[in-house]
């Protein structure tokens, strides 16, 4: 009898063990629970490292378009298309040409300062003569349209004749030489006025014409030379045969 009351207690105290176990894990499940919900929050409010709170960057910023801002303004002189400008060609040609334009270096007219002048007798066509202009200088010269002669004392310069007017300007490299050919007087006898003279001024053009520019050359002639009313010469040309074929 004894035995069977201690069994009842003993169940009774195990029975109350086993409840207050339960009691406890709902407990506990329930704190674990609210402790997961708050890890979860607090995970929720801190900002991930691509978003812009945790960059430091102005959410607005990421809207930004290329090519805007001071890049845009950067790309405008591209899109001009300005390239060369008639300008720069006006430039480049008074370059060649020698002319006097522009802020860069300009190649300078041959004249008696930079070139060696000569006039020889040629055997043919009868009555000519060939002018020679050497470059001497150490730089390129430009022989501009044709010479200016003055035979002795004459009071003005013969005519050019105008169909040896060559295509392009011819200009010199040091070395290089220029050719005029110079008609004295008529075969036939036409001319008038006829005189003999040893003595010769060469005088050259600029690259507008219309007058000598730069100093002048005195020719010493061998023999003395006979000229008249058809005297003439041609433009300077970079072929002796292209001077004398006139």
């Amino acid at each position: 009898m004894r035995t069977l009351r201690f069994s009842h207690a003993a169940r009774t105290t195990a029975l109350g063990t086993a409840a207050l176990v339960a009691a406890l894990s709902l407990t506990a499940c329930q704190d674990g629970g609210q402790a997961a919900a708050g890890s979860a929050a607090a995970a929720s409010d801190t900002p991930s490292p691509q978003s812009p709170a945790a960059t430091g960057t102005p959410a607005d910023q990421g809207d930004e378009k290329p090519g805007s801002g001071s890049t845009a303004g950067s790309g405008s002189d591209a899109d001009s298309g300005s390239v060369s400008r008639p300008a720069d060609a006006e430039h480049a040609a008074d370059k060649r040409q020698g002319g006097e334009k522009g802020d860069g270096p300009v190649t300078r007219a041959c004249d008696g300062g930079n070139s060696k002048v000569t006039l020889t007798p040629v055997p043919r066509p009868v009555n000519h003569l060939l002018l020679t202009v050497t470059n001497t200088g150490s730089e390129a010269c430009n022989a501009y349209h044709h010479p200016f002669l003055r035979f002795g004392e004459a009071q003005s310069t013969p005519p050019v004749q105008e169909d040896s007017k060559p295509q392009a300007v011819v200009t010199l490299s040091p070395g290089q030489s220029a050719y005029a050919g110079v008609t004295t007087s008529s075969a036939d006898g036409s001319g008038t006025g006829g005189y003999s003279t040893k003595r010769l001024t060469v005088s050259f053009q600029g690259r507008e014409g219309g007058g000598s520019s730069g100093p002048s050359k005195n020719v010493p002639l061998g023999k003395a030379v006979y000229v008249d009313s058809t005297l003439s010469v041609t433009y300077w040309q970079t072929d002796m045969n292209d001077a004398l074929m006139y």
